[in-house]
C-alpha cells in the first residue's frame, strides 16, 4: 500500500507542477505578446522605409505564394497609384539564409535594399551589411542585369565573397519578378546565377 500511495502522490504532484507551469507560461505569453509584435511592426517599418520613398501610404504586409517571398508591401501615392512595392525575400547564401528587403518601383527599378538578417563570414560575406559600401550603393537606383559580372551580369562582387553577392543578387531578383508579375511586364530577373554550397574565393 505504501508503494501504490507513493506512486499517487507523485502523480498528483507532477499534475500540480504542470499545471502551475502551463499558467505561468501562458501569463508570460499575454503580458509579452504585445510588446513583442509592436517590436516586429517596429522592426518592419524601419526597413520598410530603409527602401521605399519617404511620405507615402504603405500597406499592411501581403502574402505571395511564390519560392524566396516572405511578404510584401505596397506603397501608394496621394492619387492611390502604386509607386513602389518593398519585399521581404530570402535565399540561402554560404553561412545560411540571407534575407533583404528590397524597394520596387512598378518599371522594375531597385530603389533600395536592406538586410534583415543573415550568417555570413564576418570580414568577407558579412560585408553585405555595409549600407555605404559600393555594394550596397550599386544596388540604389539600379536596372540592369541581375547577376553578378563574372557570371555576365551588372552587379560588382564583394571582394573574395562571390557566393554571398550572388545570394544577395538572388535574393534581389526574386523581389523584381514578383513586382513583374504584378505589371504583367517580363523580366529575366528571376535567371539571376545560382548559389554553390561553399564560398568562392575571388582572386580579382
Amino acid at each position: 500500500m505504501a508503494a501504490k500511495s507513493s506512486l499517487v502522490n507523485m502523480a498528483v504532484c507532477l499534475t500540480a507542477v504542470c499545471l502551475v507551469c502551463a499558467a505561468i507560461l501562458g501569463v508570460t505569453y499575454a503580458v509579452t505578446k504585445e510588446p513583442i509584435d509592436n517590436a516586429a511592426l517596429a522592426e518592419a517599418q524601419a526597413s520598410i522605409a530603409k527602401v521605399l520613398p519617404q511620405g507615402e501610404a504603405i500597406s499592411e504586409e501581403k502574402s505571395a505564394d511564390v519560392e524566396g517571398i516572405l511578404g510584401y508591401y505596397v506603397q501608394t501615392a496621394a492619387d492611390g497609384s502604386v509607386s513602389a512595392y518593398a519585399v521581404k525575400t530570402v535565399t540561402g547564401g554560404f553561412g545560411g539564409p540571407v534575407t533583404l528587403m528590397v524597394g520596387v518601383l512598378p518599371d522594375g527599378t531597385v530603389y533600395n535594399t536592406s538586410v534583415l538578417s543573415h550568417a555570413e563570414t564576418p570580414g568577407l560575406g558579412a560585408k553585405c551589411t555595409e549600407e555605404n559600401s559600393h555594394f550596397r550603393e550599386q544596388w540604389k537606383g539600379f536596372k540592369g542585369k541581375l547577376a553578378v559580372t563574372k557570371d555576365g551580369g551588372d552587379i560588382d562582387a564583394i571582394t573574395a565573397s562571390t557566393i554571398t553577392s550572388r545570394a544577395y543578387t538572388k535574393a534581389v531578383a526574386q523581389a523584381v519578378a514578383l513586382v513583374a508579375g504584378f505589371s504583367g511586364e517580363e523580366t529575366d530577373a528571376a535567371s539571376g546565377a545560382s548559389v554553390n554550397n561553399k564560398e568562392e574565393q575571388d582572386n580579382g
